[in-house]
C-alpha cells in the first residue's frame, strides 16, 4: 500500500509543486523571442548569401563578356594574320619567280660574253635604265600584291591612278616595242583584274550597305568598268527588291485589300531609287538608261503577275477593291517616275486590263445572280434612308420581294462603284458604266417575267419562266413600272453619280495624266439611252399584255370584232340620235379611267410616268387595229355586208380615242396619225364596195363634236343606253389579271375619278422623263 501511494503521489505531485501561469508565460515568453531572433539572424545570413551570389554571379557574366570580346578580337587578329601569310606567299613567289628569271637570264647573258665585251658604252648605260626601271616596277607590283592582299582597295586604285598618270604608254591598248614594258602591262592588268573581281565579290554580298555598295561601284568607275558597275547597281537593287518582296509575301494573306498597294510600293520605290543611283553616278549616259528602263519594265512585269497570283478570288467584291486599289497606286507611281524621264504608264495600263476586264466582268456575273436571286435575304446590305425611302413607298401595293429586289440592286451598283478609285473610274468608267447599264437590262427582265403572261401565240417563252412573285393587279404591275422608273430616274443616277464627276472633272482639267483612254469615254445621254430602252421594252410588255387581256376575253375572243362594223344597227352598236362609241371603246373609255385613278394612289408625285404610260396604252390599241390582218380580212371580204353607219361608227371610234387622249393630257399626235391612218383604210375599203364617203358620211366636225360629247355624256353617266345590261361577251373586263375593281369597266366613273384622269397639263410633257413616247 505503501508503494502504490509514492506511485500516486509521482504521478501527481503534491499541490506546492505547481509552477504559476505567470512564471510559465514569462519562461515560454523568452523562449519564443529566443526563436524569433534566431530565425532573424539565419535570416540575414541567407540574405548575405543570396547577395554574395548575386554579386558571383554578375562577375562572371562580366567577365564571360570580356571573354567572349576577347575571342572576337582573337579571331580578327587571325584573319588578320592570315591575309598577313596570304600576302607574304604572295611574295615569297613572287621573289621565286623573280630570282628563277634572273638566272635565266644569268646564264644567258654568260655565254655570250665576248658579244657583250664588245657592245659600246651607251648599250651598258641603257641596260642598268632598264634594270633601275624593272627593279622599280617589281617593287610597284610587290607593292600592289601586298594592298590586294591586306583588300586596302581604295590605296591600290591610288597607287594604280598615280602609276598610269606618269606612264600614259599603260592606258593604251597598243603593243611596246620592247618586252619588259609589255610584260609590266600584262602584269599590271592581271592585277586590276583581280582588283575588279574583288570589287565584284564585295557587290555581291548579301548584306552589303549602300554607303559600301557605292565606293565598290566608284573603284570601278576608275578602272574604267562603267558598263559592269551599271550592271552590278541594277542587280545590287534587284536583288534588295526580291528580297523585300519575299519577305512580305507571307503576308498578302492578312491585307487582301491593300496587299498590292504595299507591293506596288516596293516595286516602284526601288526603280525610282535605283533611277537617281543611276543618274547621280553614271549621268545620262542612253546607254544607262535603257539598262534601267528595261529592267524596270520587266519588274513591272513579275509585280502584276504577283498581283494576280495573291489576289483574292476575283468573284467577289474584295478583288474589285484590291484591284482598284493596285491601279490607283501603280499609277499614281508612274506620274511620278515621268518626272525622272520613265514612261511606264501605258505598259502598267497594258499589263493590267486583262485582269481589271476579268475582276470587273466576275463582279458583273456575280451581282447578275444577286440580282436575279428574289429569294435571297437582304438583312445584311442595308440601305440609307436616301436610297431606302422612293422605293419602300411601292411596299403597300406589291409584294415585299419587289421592293426588296430593287434595293437589292442598288445595294449591289453601290457597293460595286463604291470599291472604285479614282484612276480606275478614269480608265475604266465607261466599261463599268456600260456593265451597270446592262446589269439594269437583266434586272428589267425579270421584271417582265412577273408581269402576267401573254398568249401562247407570242412565242415568248422566255417570259413564262417560273418567278417568285407576280404582278396580278393594276397595283402591283404599276408599282413594278415605278420601281423600275425610280431606280432608272432617281436612285441610279445618284449611285453613279461619282463615275460621272471624276470623267467630266478630268475633261476639265485636260491634263494627259487625267484623260480617260479613247476607247473609255461615255456620253451622259448615250448612257441614259440605254437605260431609257431597258424601260421602254418593260413599258411595252406591260401596254401589251395589258392591251391583249384588254381585247380578248378568257376564251380567245376578240371583244373588238369587226362584226360590229358590218351590219350597222346591232347588238354591239347603239346608234340612236344621240350616238355613241362602240362599247369596246366605251369599255376602253372605262379602262383607262380605273387605270388612272389607281396610278395617282401608286405613282403619287410621278404624274409623267402615269400620263405617259395612259397615252402608249391608248396608242397600243390603234396600233392593234392598225395590225390585226383577221380584223381587216373581215372588213375586205368582198362577201361582207358593208352599210354607211359602219363606216361612221368606225370612224367615230377613232375620233373618240384621239380626244381619250387629248381630253386626259398625255401626247395624242401618234394616236391621231395611226388612227387617221385607220380611218383611211376603212374609206378605201368601203368606198372599193361602192360606198360613197362624201354623201355618206357628216362633216369631220361632226365627228370630233360627238365624240366630245360622248366623253362628257360617259363621265355625268347619261348614255342614251342602260350600259348596265351590255353583251357580257365584250364588257367583261375584270378577268383575272386584269383590274382591282370587282365592277364592270363599262360602268361609267364619277365625276371625282375623271378629275384624277385629266387632272395632268399637256405642259408637263415638255420636259423628257423615263418611259417617255418617242413621238411625243
Amino acid at each position: 500500500m505503501r508503494m502504490e501511494s509514492s506511485e500516486e503521489e509521482d504521478d501527481f505531485p503534491c499541490i506546492e509543486s505547481v509552477t504559476p501561469q505567470s512564471k510559465i508565460d514569462s519562461i515560454y515568453q523568452s523562449k519564443t523571442e529566443k526563436g524569433i531572433r534566431k530565425i532573424c539572424f539565419e535570416l540575414l545570413d541567407l540574405k548575405d548569401a543570396v547577395e554574395n551570389l548575386c554579386g558571383n554571379t554578375r562577375t562572371k557574366c562580366l567577365a564571360f563578356l570580356r571573354l567572349s570580346e576577347e575571342v572576337v578580337e582573337t579571331e580578327h587578329e587571325l584573319n588578320e594574320l592570315r591575309k598577313h601569310i596570304s600576302a607574304q606567299g604572295i611574295l615569297v613567289q613572287d621573289l621565286m619567280n623573280g630570282v628563277c628569271r634572273e638566272l635565266d637570264e644569268w646564264s644567258r647573258t654568260s655565254g655570250d660574253v665576248q658579244e657583250a665585251n664588245e657592245s659600246s658604252q651607251s648599250s651598258d648605260y641603257g641596260d642598268t635604265f632598264m634594270n633601275d626601271m624593272e627593279d622599280e616596277n617589281m617593287l610597284f607590283l610587290e607593292n600592289i600584291d601586298v594592298l590586294l592582299a591586306e583588300h586596302k582597295i581604295e590605296e591600290v586604285i591610288e597607287a594604280i591612278d598615280a602609276k598610269e598618270r606618269s606612264h600614259p604608254e599603260l592606258k593604251s591598248s597598243g603593243d611596246t616595242s620592247s618586252t619588259e614594258p609589255s610584260s609590266f602591262k600584262s602584269a599590271l592588268s592581271k592585277r586590276k583584274k583581280m582588283l575588279e573581281n574583288q570589287l565584284v565579290e564585295i557587290t555581291e554580298r548579301p548584306s552589303i550597305g549602300i554607303v559600301e555598295l557605292k565606293k565598290a561601284l566608284s573603284a570601278l568607275l576608275k578602272l574604267g568598268k562603267g558598263s559592269l558597275a551599271h550592271q552590278l547597281l541594277v542587280n545590287s537593287y534587284r536583288s534588295r527588291l526580291r528580297k523585300s518582296i519575299e519577305a512580305f509575301l507571307p503576308l498578302c494573306p492578312c491585307y487582301p485589300e491593300t496587299y498590292s498597294a504595299t507591293l506596288s510600293n516596293l516595286v516602284f520605290s526601288t526603280i525610282s531609287l535605283t533611277t537617281k543611283e543611276s543618274g547621280a553616278m553614271f549621268g545620262d549616259n542612253p546607254v544607262y538608261s535603257n539598262r534601267i528602263i528595261q529592267w524596270a519594265e520587266r519588274e513591272i512585269e513579275y509585280f502584276v503577275r504577283l498581283v494576280k497570283e495573291h489576289a483574292p478570288p476575283s468573284d467577289g467584291a474584295p478583288a474589285l477593291h484590291a484591284a482598284s486599289v493596285c491601279v490607283q497606286a501603280s499609277l499614281n507611281h508612274c506620274n511620278a517616275l515621268e518626272k525622272q524621264g520613265l514612261k511606264l504608264s501605258k505598259l502598267l495600263l497594258v499589263l493590267l486590263h486583262p485582269y481589271m476586264e476579268e475582276v470587273l466582268e466576275l463582279n458583273y456575273i456575280r451581282a447578275r445572280k444577286a440580282v436575279l436571286d428574289f429569294a435571297s435575304s437582304d438583312e445584311g446590305k442595308p440601305l440609307s434612308p436616301r436610297f431606302a425611302s422612293p422605293l419602300s413607298t411601292f411596299a403597300t401595293t406589291s409584294d415585299t420581294l419587289l421592293v426588296e429586289s430593287g434595293m437589292r440592286f442598288i445595294y449591289i451598283v453601290k457597293e460595286i462603284v463604291e470599291k472604285l478609285t479614282q484612276l480606275v473610274i478614269l480608265h475604266f468608267g465607261a466599261n463599268i458604266l456600260t456593265r451597270i447599264s446592262h446589269l439594269f437590262d437583266k434586272y428589267v427582265d425579270s421584271l417582265i417575267k412577273a408581269l402576267p403572261g401573254l398568249s401562247e401565240d407570242d412565242n415568248l417563252t422566255e417570259l413564262k419562266e417560273p418567278v417568285p412573285f407576280r404582278a396580278e393587279t393594276d397595283s402591283q404591275q404599276l408599282a413594278l413600272l415605278g420601281t423600275a422608273f425610280t431606280i432608272a430616274e432617281e436612285l441610279l443616277p445618284m449611285v453613279v453619280s461619282r463615275i460621272w464627276n471624276v470623267l467630266n472633272e478630268s475633261k476639265e482639267a485636260g491634263s494627259e495624266n487625267m484623260m480617260p483612254a479613247a476607247n473609255n469615254t461615255v456620253e451622259l445621254k448615250d448612257w441614259r439611252r440605254q437605260l431609257q430602252h431597258s424601260l421602254d421594252k418593260l413599258r411595252d410588255n406591260f401596254c401589251r399584255q395589258y392591251v391583249v387581256n384588254f381585247i380578248y376575253s378568257r376564251d380567245g375572243d376578240a371583244r373588238l370584232d369587226a362584226q360590229i362594223y358590218l351590219s350597222g344597227v346591232g347588238q354591239d352598236t347603239i346608234w340612236d340620235t344621240d350616238p355613241l362609241p362602240s362599247l369596246p371603246f366605251q369599255a376602253l373609255f372605262g379602262k383607262l379611267q380605273q387605270l388612272a385613278t389607281v396610278a395617282g394612289d401608286v405613282l403619287l408625285g410621278r404624274e409623267k410616268i402615269q400620263k405617259v404610260l395612259l397615252a402608249r396604252l391608248t396608242e397600243t390599241v390603234v396600233m392593234w387595229l392598225s395590225d390585226e390582218q383577221e380584223f381587216w380580212s373581215v372588213l375586205e371580204d368582198d362577201s361582207a355586208p358593208l352599210q354607211p353607219l359602219g363606216l361612221q361608227q368606225l370612224i367615230l371610234d377613232m375620233h373618240f380615242t384621239v380626244e381619250i387622249a387629248r381630253f386626259a393630257g398625255y401626247p395624242s399626235r401618234h394616236v391621231h396619225q395611226i388612227s387617221s391612218d385607220i380611218i383611211a383604210r376603212a374609206v378605201r375599203t368601203f368606198s372599193a364596195r361602192g360606198i360613197d364617203p362624201q354623201s355618206a358620211l357628216p362633216e369631220d366636225e361632226w365627228f370630233t363634236e360627238t365624240a366630245k360629247g360622248a366623253i362628257n355624256k360617259l363621265l355625268l353617266g347619261g348614255s342614251g343606253s342602260d350600259t348596265s345590261e351590255i353583251d357580257d361577251e365584250h364588257i367583261i373586263m375584270h378577268d383575272e389579271g386584269m383590274s382591282d375593281s370587282d365592277g364592270s369597266p363599262s360602268s361609267l366613273s364619277s365625276a371625282d375619278s375623271s378629275e384624277s384622269f385629266a387632272s395632268a397639263e399637256m405642259g408637263d410633257l415638255d420636259s423628257p422623263v423615263y418611259l417617255s413616247d418617242p413621238e411625243s
